[in-house]
């Protein structure tokens, strides 16, 4: 005789669905720490166990992970991006680099043949915060900025499919590119990507494509796996990696 289980409470899928909300808007990022559960229990006028319980839910989804001795953290934004990052988690880093080509040059180039006034002025705004980014030194934040500018160039292709594929496997390409700049920034590892905005802006949606496809192969000199570890990447204007 099979089990049944006792539907969750009203009260529990209320504190689990104001929980993903703040997950979904961005007001807990992935990678940041939740409030702690006292923090939660006050803040939503509940019992600890009912908050207990909606945190263990949302882990037991792939949106947050419980860390013993540390608190729990933000890793996925909706429960397709969790199963996304579990389910490739420990993927070839060559294959996630030909996934993010395939998808980043088809999005680029609808781009430069869709792009709106304000999605050109979204990616230049973008683009500076992730030039600030690297300027600070701080890789979490410009992993951040650089994986945001991304998603915007393929939000401007108007493809709400593409758009919504892309954004589930958000903490992957995360994953991926914090291994691929390591844990310093240096002048090798920077590329700019003002071209891939002018061909944008422009219309030019060969050279967009071409842009966003070659990114995700100019990987830090020597890395295992990659196709194209060789090449010279597009350097910073002005810096020492500059040809």
């Amino acid at each position: 005789m099979p089990l049944s289980h006792p539907r969750r409470s009203a009260l529990s899928e209320q504190v689990i669905a104001a929980l993903r909300q703040q997950i979904a808007s961005g007001e807990w990022p992935v990678g940041s720490r939740i409030p702690t559960e006292p923090e939660l229990v006050e803040q939503l006028g509940v019992a600890r166990n009912t908050v207990r319980e909606a945190v263990r839910a949302l882990a037991h989804n792939g949106l947050l992970d419980i860390r013993q001795g540390s608190g729990t953290y933000v890793v996925a934004t909706s429960e397709l991006a969790g199963v996304m990052h579990r389910r490739f988690a420990g993927a070839d880093p060559r294959h996630i680099a030909e996934l993010r080509s395939t998808l980043e040059s088809a999005a680029a180039r609808l781009a430069a043949e869709r792009r709106t006034e304000k999605d050109l002025k979204q990616l230049d705004a973008l683009l500076v915060r992730r030039e600030e980014a690297w300027d600070s030194g701080d890789t979490e934040a410009f992993v951040a900025a650089d994986a945001t500018f991304h998603l915007a160039v393929v939000a401007a292709s108007h493809n709400d499919v593409l758009t919504a594929l892309y954004a589930d496997l958000g903490e992957v390409m995360r994953e991926w590119l914090r291994v691929d700049v390591g844990e310093e920034l240096t002048p090798e590892t920077h590329m700019d990507h003002t071209r891939l905005v002018d061909a944008i802006r422009t219309g030019d949606a060969a050279t967009a494509q071409s842009e966003a496809a070659g990114y995700p192969f100019q990987c830090r000199p020597g890395r295992a796996g990659s196709p194209l570890a060789d090449r010279p990447r597009q350097a910073r204007p002005g810096s020492p990696a500059a040809g």
